[in-house]
């Protein structure tokens, strides 16, 4: 899987003679592997260079793609600069929300071609995923519906919030994960109320809510879900603010259709956290795109103009949190249609109680 064809096809828009991706998710959305290489995208041809540890897997995966391979004297620079001439590059877009200023420096110094910053390009693309991103994002979040049943069955009084995040990771990778796509939140009782808690030494106990927020990577494509279970009998305030939620997320996917502005979707499940009284305990966005990286664009936040595409995938997670006492969020991974959206997240919403 790349996406060298729809890169070189918006090159006249941004008034590029071609497209430099350096960055890793760059790197895998255009040719479709990572070797910590660089692409150089035309319209005529497409250069992939990478060293001695990836070119064998390289030469055997990337397609379409004249793979070359760096060396003493032939770096990354060097070998670009060699195709930038041969080709008669002049305007050279490049990835300017993923390059470091000294990187910047020494590929200016290093090209005879004028260096246009030109994120929004990749970003753009990305943003509607095709069906093969689609199915790869369905493949992840199989692997971390499966390891939310099995962690169901794990949990019991004792066990601290970090051994249960190692837990969680074991079944992901036992799964077919192949890496995770972020940290594990695992927060229990009064550390719920934290919504990017980092999982400690408490041990769970009988009465706590716990909020488990993890993820995995399949195919290069992450997946992302929120839990909060009960552990033992919750209380009636813990109940209504779980309902709450709950109420609160179905708005917001019932709102969730391409065609209109992420801060929408923000709108639609803000409402009704509000009317129930608990408008300044939900301080997040609703959600975030997401896709080779956990946090994309564009998002759906209170100040979101962007209009979201076709395809785009969203996380649908509204939360509150009641400072010392306890939080509650859930979250689900929304696909974008032009009619509404596929909730593609299968685990039980219903507050488990175990």
């Amino acid at each position: 899987m790349n996406h060298l064809k729809q890169i070189a096809a918006k090159l006249p828009e941004y008034g590029l003679d071609a497209m430099l991706l350096t960055s890793e998710p760059g790197e895998f959305y255009a040719v479709g592997f990572h070797g910590e290489g660089a692409v150089l995208v035309t319209a005529e041809e497409c250069l992939y260079c990478t060293d001695s540890r990836y070119i064998e897997a390289a030469e055997a995966q990337v397609a379409g793609v004249r793979v070359v391979q760096t060396g003493p004297g032939r770096s990354h620079r060097t070998l670009v600069r060699e195709a930038v001439e041969e080709l008669g590059v002049r305007r050279l877009g490049f990835e300017e929300g993923a390059m470091s200023v000294a990187s910047w420096r020494a590929w200016k110094e290093a090209l005879p071609a004028e260096l246009a910053p030109a994120q929004k390009l990749p970003d753009t693309l990305r943003a509607a995923k095709d069906p093969e991103e689609q199915a790869c994002m369905v493949k992840a979040q199989e692997i971390t519906d499966q390891a939310f049943a099995e962690i169901c069955r794990f949990l019991r009084p004792g066990l601290t919030e970090g051994e249960i995040a190692a837990r969680l990771q074991y079944e992901m990778l036992r799964l077919g994960a192949q890496r995770m796509s972020f940290d594990p939140i695992v927060a229990s009782g009064p550390n719920s109320s934290i919504p990017h808690a980092v999982p400690g030494p408490r041990k769970v106990e009988r009465g706590d809510l716990i909020t488990m927020d993890f993820g995995c990577v399949w195919g290069g494509y992450c997946s992302d879900m929120t839990r909060t279970v009960a552990l033992g009998e919750p209380t009636q305030e813990m109940r209504r603010v779980y309902q709450v939620v709950l109420e609160a997320q179905a708005a917001g996917i019932a709102a969730a259709r391409a065609g209109i502005p992420g801060k929408d979707l923000d709108a639609a499940a803000r409402q009704v956290i509000e009317a129930a009284g608990y408008g300044p305990c939900f301080g997040h966005s609703y959600g975030h795109s997401l896709g080779l990286e956990i946090h994309e664009s564009p998002n759906a936040s209170p100040r979101e103009e962007t209009i979201l595409p076709v395809g785009a995938v969203l996380s649908a997670e509204p939360g509150i949190y009641l400072p010392g006492k306890f939080g509650v969020r859930i979250e689900d991974v929304t696909i974008l249609t032009a009619d509404g959206c596929l909730d593609i997240t299968k685990s039980p919403k219903e507050l488990l109680i175990l």
